[in-house]
């Protein structure tokens, strides 16, 4: 059993759809950002840093992870799904999972807290960021092009990706220019691990009472 610590949040998510494609049973730990839970003494014992996700792999020696690339990484390679097992293959995915991590990820954030969140609107910076993260979304429909998913099968590239790149209207973007991208997102939107993975954990409301599966557990 995994311990998920975890919140709705892009790369929460990342971990929850990775747990439902890859079959593995779990138990969700909702961490309340309104009671600064991600900051508390318990929590920061498990990861440092303060974020979300976390893991404990309980049948593993309790192995504790923090930071969702390292966590997508533990779990391809403790299962040896969703990355090639080959070293061209292994590193194909590794270096998208970056772009991901090192782009996709800290630019669309940047441009979610200064078109949506900032109390004063700096159009510079909403541009800047805007224009950063469509430069990168660019990258990406030309690596789509002809391929289902970013390095041909599905792996812990996509799942990194997809869940950043479906909020591209809350940063204040339109993805028509890019028909690769766009197909993509519906395509893994379709797939039911995709589906459920971003209903976890659930919101305030349903959290006592929805269970999604024997799979997951949420407290």
């Amino acid at each position: 059993m995994i311990d998920l610590y975890t919140a709705a949040t892009p790369n929460g998510y990342k971990i929850s759809i990775a747990l439902e494609e890859l079959g593995l049973p779990y138990t969700v730990h909702k961490l309340d950002f309104n009671r600064n839970e991600q900051k508390s003494p318990d929590y920061l014992k498990i990861n440092p840093n303060g974020r979300v996700p976390a893991i404990i792999d309980r049948g593993n020696d309790d192995l504790t992870i923090f930071e969702s690339g390292a966590i997508l990484l533990y779990l391809a390679e403790k299962t040896g799904k969703l990355i090639p097992a080959d070293t061209k293959g292994r590193y194909d995915v590794i270096q998208w999972l970056m772009f991901q991590m090192g782009g996709i990820g800290p630019m669309q954030g940047q441009a979610n807290v200064f078109f949506r969140y900032f109390p004063e609107k700096i159009q510079p910076a909403i541009d800047r960021y805007q224009k950063e993260v469509l430069r990168l979304y660019g990258v990406l429909e030309g690596q789509l092009e002809g391929k289902d998913y970013i390095c041909g099968e599905l792996s812990i590239a996509d799942i990194a990706t997809w869940p950043w790149v479906r909020g591209y209207a809350w940063a204040g973007l339109e993805i028509d220019d890019f028909p690769n991208l766009k197909a993509w997102l519906h395509r893994l939107e379709e797939r039911p691990s995709f589906a459920k993975g971003v209903t976890i954990p659930p919101r305030a409301e349903q959290a006592e009472t929805l269970k999604t599966g024997a799979n997951m557990i949420v407290k």
